[in-house]
């Protein structure tokens, strides 16, 4: 059943009833299925408040305008070329070196694509670090540099009133190719891309009442006029409206103040 209305899926993710679909159980040890059967993400009930636990317990020792400033710095290091800086500034504070096999792990996590390479990749970070320090990696991958990759495609689009399609190119190779120097607000670009192009389009849940899946479309909810003004416009002026990219209620994600850290860090380390 799909939801695409703002209070609906503020009545879904309140409700614990609603519980992540379950994921395999029964994956080799060191496997992606095998990790992704042990995160707070796919868990429920008391393993998942214990598993949150863990990883609010370690962000709270990662201080984001630390995460921002060397994010930043290591944008502006590489000359634009982008990806990857997030989940090796996060993982840097996390005391792991090497966070090459993170992609790779990442590919599969939330999709639950298995394959022989994600199965490496995991078996590369066991070597490195304990479960909470990889699930906080892994999620931060692929949602965070997406979130980049749409933000930069706006700051082309709205950059002298016109919008270069060459440079949003650039922005989807992980290159900051000929970027105009952009002095706008940059949590502003940031808040409002995740209203109207969220890096993560839609989230499941299970009734478990009723055994149905709950699919909440974030685009549309995110767009709900009844919520926000004119929604299909991208407004830097609307504040930081209740979108739900970041999740609500009884699962929100533990982690915001960083991914947006980052972010923010990586674009001030191409566009300033």
């Amino acid at each position: 059943m799909p939801v695409t209305r703002h209070a609906e899926a503020v009545a879904v993710l309140a409700d614990a009833r609603y519980v992540p679909p379950p994921v395999r159980a029964d994956g080799a040890e060191g496997t992606l299925a095998w990790l992704r059967a042990r995160v707070s993400r796919f868990s429920t009930g008391q393993e998942h408040a214990e598993r949150r636990r863990l990883l609010v317990a370690l962000l709270d020792e990662v201080d984001p305008a630390g995460l921002r400033q060397a994010a930043r710095a290591m944008a502006r290091e590489r000359d634009g070329n982008w990806r990857g800086v997030p989940v090796a500034v996060l993982g840097a504070a996390l005391g792991v070196e090497d966070t090459a096999a993170v992609p790779a792990a990442a590919a599969g996590y939330l999709s639950g694509e298995e394959s022989p390479q994600a199965d490496a990749a995991v078996a590369e970070l066991l070597g490195q670090a304990d479960l909470p320090v990889i699930t906080l990696l892994l999620q931060a991958h692929t949602a965070t540099e997406a979130l980049i990759e749409n933000a930069l495609t706006r700051t082309r689009a709205t950059a002298d009133g016109l919008i270069a399609n060459v440079l949003a190119g650039a922005a989807a190779n992980g290159l900051a190719g000929d970027a105009p120097s952009w002095d706008g607000d940059v949590e502003a670009l940031l808040h409002e891309t995740l209203r109207h192009d969220p890096p993560l389009k839609a989230t499941r849940r299970l009734d478990t009442r009723t055994g149905d899946e709950v699919t909440i479309d974030l685009v549309a909810v995110n767009r709900d006029p009844e919520v926000f003004p004119d929604p299909e416009r991208f407004d830097l002026a609307r504040g930081r409206a209740p979108y739900l990219t970041f999740g609500s209620g009884v699962r929100p994600c533990p982690a915001p103040h960083h991914a947006l850290a980052l972010a923010a860090g990586v674009l001030e380390g191409l566009l300033r």
